[in-house]
């Protein structure tokens, strides 16, 4: 490991080794550094980029062998089917028609059947009522 990674990797050391330069050849370092950062990142862009074209030559021979064109690529897949899972539908379901109809007090009360029953069927079936006297009539 060199001194410049020892220093990179523990700001006290680097601080440390700070403390004993000038101020003048400090500065001359941290240019120096600032000029040999913007060097390797200029030429890790340009290595970047030469892989980059290598790529693209490498898929334009594959495209060239195969026999297909960039529009062949870009043609939408056929719409696969998705399966259906078992989840919760969130937000908005049908209404159900109610499979259930008391009347008391003149008040009708309904209910689908799904679900918790409502407070006035639970308080009929604990009385003794059964579910098939309350059930309403089907429409044909």
């Amino acid at each position: 490991m060199s001194v410049l990674d020892e220093l990179a990797r523990s700001r006290v050391k680097a601080k440390a080794a700070a403390n004993k330069l000038e101020i003048s050849v400090l500065k001359k370092l941290i240019e120096s550094l600032n000029i040999a950062l913007e060097a390797q990142v200029k030429r890790a862009k340009e290595k970047a980029e030469r892989e980059k074209q290598d790529k693209i030559r490498k898929i334009n021979q594959l495209l060239a062998e195969s026999g297909l064109s960039l529009a062949d690529l870009q043609k939408p897949a056929p719409k696969r089917r998705r399966r259906r899972t078992k989840q919760r539908r969130v937000g908005k379901r049908r209404k159900v028609a109610p499979k259930y109809r008391l009347v008391i007090d003149g008040k009708e009360h309904l209910w689908s059947g799904r679900g918790r029953a409502p407070l006035v069927f639970a308080d009929y079936f604990t009385q003794g009522g059964s579910r098939e006297s309350g059930e309403m009539a089907k429409e044909s």
